[in-house]
Parts: C-alpha cells; structure tokens; sequence
C-alpha cells in the first residue's frame, strides 16, 4: 500500500529525481516556458513553487537555500532580479500547465509550463505593446507647455488645412 507517499516517482531514484527536477526548474526559470511531459510538469509545479515563494524575500538566507535547491548560479540570479519581483504581489499559483496533445513516439500527454506573469499574448498583446514601444520617439529636452487655448487652435487649422488639401 501507499500510504503517505505522495508525488509521481516519475520511474527513478530519488537522486536522479531531484537532479532533473532541479533542471527543469532552472531552465524553465531562464527561458520562463518549457515543454515536457504532463507528468513531469505536475512534479515540477511542486518543486519550484516554493523556490519563487523563498525568492520574495531578498537575503542571503534566502539566496542561499534556493541555490540549495537550484544548484545554477545563473538560473538564482534570474530567479531575484526578475522572477521574484514580478510575483511578489502573488500569493502563490506562480506557473501555468497548458496541454499540447500527444507526442508522436510513445503518445505521452505533453504540455507548456510557464510562469504566469512572463506570458505576455495572454496578459494583452505584447506584439502591440512592443510596436508601440518601439515607435514612441525619445528626447531629452522639455518642451514648453502650450497654453490650453492657443494649443487647439493651432491643432484645428492643421486638421482644416488637410481636409482642404
């Protein structure tokens, strides 16, 4: 019987359980989506999820147990710079499963995981919000404030001048 042994084994050692978990995580921390089995997804919820909650709070401590857990320098830098800043208002829920279908070879359920608040064509168009960005000139000089009626004057005349053009 089973009792009280929770999680998906996933088919191997503990050891060799915890090495892969702790790649995943760090891939799917630097790349912010990665594609893999449901099963394994299911299991990696469970592993990172408390690595971004420990990230929250910025300390030493802190930075010390996620790499613990993470064992990539890299992957903990990305992890404080910019995942924990972008979820500290979260309470928890940090990654998102979207399933994919079947892979060809053996037909195992695939699937997307990703970190909710980096999916930018589901939070609002990010091909829009680069455009725009993009087109916004920069200047480093301050313009002069136009007075409320001189401004839309000036602006009528324009849109009159091309509507007789």
């Amino acid at each position: 019987m089973r009792h009280q042994n929770k999680g998906n084994h996933l088919g191997r050692t503990s050891t060799h359980r915890k090495a892969m978990l702790a790649n995943m995580s760090s891939s799917l921390i630097l790349h912010k989506r990665i594609n893999t089995t449901l099963a394994k997804a299911k299991e990696l919820r469970t592993f990172v999820e408390p690595v971004i909650t420990i990230s929250k709070e910025d300390s030493t401590h802190s930075r010390r147990t996620a790499f613990a857990i993470l064992s990539d320098k890299e992957a903990v830098k990305e992890l404080f710079r910019v995942v924990a800043p972008k979820v500290a208002t979260r309470n928890g829920g940090y990654t998102r499963i979207l399933k994919t279908g079947n892979r060809p070879g053996d037909n195992s359920s695939m699937c997307f995981i990703e970190l909710v608040d980096f999916n930018e064509l589901l939070l609002g168009g990010g091909e829009k919000k680069a455009a725009e960005e993009k087109a916004k000139p920069t200047t480093r000089r301050s313009r002069k404030k136009k007075a409320s009626g001189e401004g839309d004057a000036v602006e009528n005349k324009k849109k009159a001048a091309e509507a007789n053009a």
